[in-house]
């Protein structure tokens, strides 16, 4: 059944993909569409998570080649992202601190423990960083995997449109408002609206997961 789920994965996200060409709405964002009809189908058919777990773990396991990827776009836009460093790096900065608090400050507003504001203050970064960074200054890691899927495919869907609306046009800044935000899952959605996007999105995923992994152990308890 392992390659029956990944052939179906595939099929749904392509299918996914289609209707976003054909349709073209931040709610045909194809993770959040893949994702959604992924798990109707589970749900109409008695699948469980345990089921699905081989599966899952050959396509996450693809997620390492599939990141090393990235490196593509970087490398054919190195002079675009060495001719800004310096303000995409005070961005990126600012903006990562800005995400830690608006998380904590906004999990504190509405009552929820310390356990809840540390899984959320982790997350914009990547999944792995997120799981170690939460466990550093006590939040459950299984918890800031959540928070890191639901930050992503939020950041996927609305992310464009907004910066859209606000008539943020250049490139290079859409891709890094992308990119510190809403780690990989956003920065697949700034690769499908161009090369730049996607090679400065990649980047400050990168960038903002490891100046989280520096200044959350201090910044955390400050909050």
């Amino acid at each position: 059944m392992t390659v029956v789920y990944i052939v179906l994965t595939i099929a749904v996200y392509l299918g996914a993909r289609l209707l976003s060409i054909r349709f073209s709405s931040p709610l045909t964002t194809p993770v959040f569409t893949s994702t959604a009809a992924i798990i109707i189908v589970f749900l109409a058919g008695d699948v469980s998570y345990e089921e699905y777990i081989p599966a899952k773990n050959i396509m996450t396991f693809l997620l390492g080649p599939a990141t090393v990827a990235l490196a593509v776009p970087l490398y054919h836009n190195r002079a675009v992202l060495m001719e800004r460093f310096l303000p995409a790096f005070i961005g990126i900065t600012v903006g990562t601190m800005a995400t830690i608090a608006s998380a904590v400050w906004l999990s504190a507003a509405f009552g929820l423990s310390e356990t809840i504001q540390a899984a959320a203050a982790v997350k914009a970064v990547t999944t792995p960083v997120a799981i170690e960074a939460a466990a550093i200054i006590g939040g459950d890691p299984a918890l800031a995997a959540a928070f890191v899927m639901t930050a992503g495919i939020f950041g996927a869907v609305f992310g464009p449109p907004l910066l859209t609306i606000f008539r943020m046009k250049d490139p290079f800044s859409r891709g890094l408002a992308v990119g510190t935000v809403s780690h990989g899952i956003g920065t697949s959605q700034a690769v499908l609206e161009g090369p730049v996007q996607g090679a400065v999105s990649s980047a400050a995923m990168g960038f903002a997961s490891i100046i989280t992994a520096l200044i959350l152990p201090w910044f955390f308890p400050l909050l």
